[in-house]
């Protein structure tokens, strides 16, 4: 069985010990105030669960604790644990005891999905300035960035994308990569869809969609594409996957074909001038 593992007030005392199973007493002042088990599931790998009412940041110790027991007494590489996405308080626990947020476990049925945290033995220490920009990085939301062109011909008209995926047609353009500038990702978008090089001439708008049809929220990124011929129409070269047919719309076509968060995008800056930032109304379902 193991020894107990002490932080100052602060100490783990054994319970149980076993090749799969090893579980402490976590004791505070002299005082048991909860438990902490650590599990083999697999070779170089233990997972850590805990109970306790004590604040965050005092089981956090106790995570290190056995975090740092986990890697030098009982060779693992890795130490994970699975709490339910609403279990804010044992997810604070976690991170600030040094484990990393990797990502969401979906769950059937009632069961709240799951949150996957784990830290490796060769992460930076917890609180460490790599350590702490990597645990915090990983925890904090992200957002999604799409860009869009605005490109209009010598008649005003704007291109529309006929999109394989959907029956509405949408302005040019695509979701932006991680790590990539949403006027980067555009040019991109452009290239690999359309077969064109596009020279994004400035920001017409940031636009946030609200959450709609399944969808989550997300920031457009409108560059001005500038004014071109409408022959160029000719000499694209669509991505059959995702791009059936372009075509040049005056205000009445994209409101009958058009995207709702397109028209509404179009009719706002057909109304000028633009905000440098702006929030659409949510769409009709």
């Amino acid at each position: 069985m193991s020894q107990t593992l002490r932080d100052e007030d602060l100490a783990l005392e054994p319970t149980t010990g076993s090749e799969e199973l090893t579980g402490f007493a976590i004791v505070l002042d002299g005082e048991p105030v909860g438990t902490v088990a650590l599990r083999t599931e697999e070779p170089g790998t233990a997972s850590i669960r805990w109970s306790s009412r004590l604040e965050p940041f005092v089981i956090a110790r106790a995570l290190r604790l056995a975090v740092d027991h986990a890697f030098g007494d009982e060779g693992v590489s890795r130490v994970e644990v699975r709490l339910g996405v609403e279990s804010s308080r044992d997810i604070r626990a976690a991170s600030i005891g040094g484990l990393r947020r990797e990502g969401i476990i979906r769950t059937s049925g009632d069961q709240p999905d799951q949150v996957l945290m784990a830290r490796l033995v060769d992460d930076p220490p917890a609180y460490s300035r790599d350590g702490f920009i990597a645990i915090l990085n990983a925890g904090l939301p992200t957002k999604r960035v799409i860009s869009q062109g605005l490109l209009r011909d010598e008649q005003d008209r704007v291109l529309l994308c006929e999109l394989t995926y959907k029956k509405e047609w949408d302005l040019p353009g695509g979701v932006v990569e991680v790590g990539e500038a949403p006027s980067i990702g555009l040019v991109r978008e452009l290239q690999e869809e359309l077969g064109i090089t596009a020279d994004v001439q400035g920001l017409v708008t940031v636009n946030w969609l609200p959450a709609w049809r399944g969808w989550d929220d997300a920031c457009i990124f409108l560059f001005d594409l500038g004014t071109v011929d409408s022959s160029i129409t000719d000499v694209m070269t669509l991505q059959p996957t995702e791009i059936k047919a372009v075509h040049w719309c005056d205000a009445e076509t994209v409101r009958a074909r058009g995207a709702a968060a397109a028209i509404e995008l179009l009719e706002a800056v057909a109304a000028g001038p633009m905000p440098t930032y702006r929030e659409a109304p949510k769409a009709a379902e």
